[in-house]
């Protein structure tokens, strides 16, 4: 019997970020940092950083529903980023570090936006959510060189500064979820 896989889209600042972390959860097979919710084909790091092609630095994450669901993995989004600050992560900033759920069909899209309120009346975050909900499009998969970029560069001080604390909290947060 094969097994079942279904694909989330998330953004949430830089894709390095939810790279790390999802690629530990039980359940996900395979994580790709790319770009999507654009104008452009194609596009590259550079054009996406500068601003002008409209994409979202975003993660595509196979996962088997069997193991773990689409509003577990929401769960986990909401804790390992901030999603109150339009267009920012930290010291990341530009709308490519945006929050935004990609919906591949209508019960993801209404798991996603019960998950939000949900997120919201557990006051998760003390202002309000600004994470978009929209649905999939087109993604395009970053450079080789930003695929598994945490377990190539883990000592490298963004690594360490700005991922690694993501990391910790999906282990303290989700002890039972991780590989």
């Amino acid at each position: 019997m094969a097994e079942r896989k279904e694909m989330a889209t998330l953004a949430g600042g830089c894709f390095w970020c939810l790279e790390a972390v999802f690629r530990r959860v039980k359940g996900v097979e395979r994580v790709t940092s790319g770009y999507t919710g654009g104008s452009v084909s194609n596009p590259s790091y550079r054009e996406v950083c500068a601003g002008n092609t409209g994409h979202a630095e975003a993660v595509r994450i196979e996962f088997n529903p069997e193991v773990i669901s689409f509003p577990e993995i929401l769960d986990i989004f909401w804790h390992i980023h901030d999603p109150t600050t339009l267009n920012r992560q930290g010291a990341d900033a530009g709308t490519q570090y945006r929050s935004a759920i990609y919906y591949h069909d209508e019960s993801q899209r209404a798991a996603a936006e019960q998950s939000l309120r949900q997120a919201e009346t557990d006051r998760l975050w003390p202002d309000p959510i600004v994470t978009e909900i929209t649905p999939a499009g087109t993604f395009y998969p970053a450079e080789e060189y930003h695929q598994e970029y945490y377990l190539q560069n883990a000592g490298q001080p963004y690594c360490r500064i700005v991922i690694e604390p993501k990391i910790r909290a999906l282990l303290e947060e989700f002890p039972g979820k991780v590989k």
